[in-house]
């Protein structure tokens, strides 16, 4: 019966342990996610949107071309103006988005203030690829 309680106790205690390296291994996947985004969204706030395209996971250049995306952030941000302040709003980690292959990801949202915006919502979303780097799949403003 001792043996039984023992054992028992060791078993309670490697869940619980492994419960807690898989949330250290989130917590630290999300800084690592946040950090891509603060950099990639650094690229695009100077202008520097070719840059912010090659910087970008190989899902989302695939997805869309080169000369697109600089045209389509041009016709966007640029009337917007400088960013005046960033605020990390949310982020949440997921395996699953919808349209996209499974994964590691995380969605953060800022709330932003442009010079000719008050308020809007940026929605970055950095992915990990096979080589454990992150880097942006996704961005969304509105």
């Amino acid at each position: 019966m001792k043996m039984k309680l023992a054992f028992s106790l060791v078993a309670i205690s490697c869940l619980l342990l492994e419960g807690r390296t898989a949330a250290a291994a989130d917590a630290s996947s999300e800084k690592a996610a946040w950090e891509t985004a603060r950099a990639w969204l650094h690229l695009v706030d100077e202008g520097k949107y070719a840059e912010s395209w090659k910087e970008a996971a190989p899902y989302f250049r695939n997805a869309v071309p080169e000369a697109q995306w600089v045209q389509s952030l041009d016709a966007v941000r640029k009337p917007l103006g400088k960013v005046l302040s960033r605020k990390e709003e949310s982020s949440r980690y997921a395996t699953s988005l919808p349209g996209a292959p499974d994964g590691e990801y995380v969605v953060i949202q800022y709330r932003t203030s442009f010079q000719n915006k008050r308020e809007a919502v940026e929605t970055v979303t950095p992915m990990r690829g096979p080589d454990g780097k992150w880097q942006v799949s996704g961005y969304y403003i509105r």
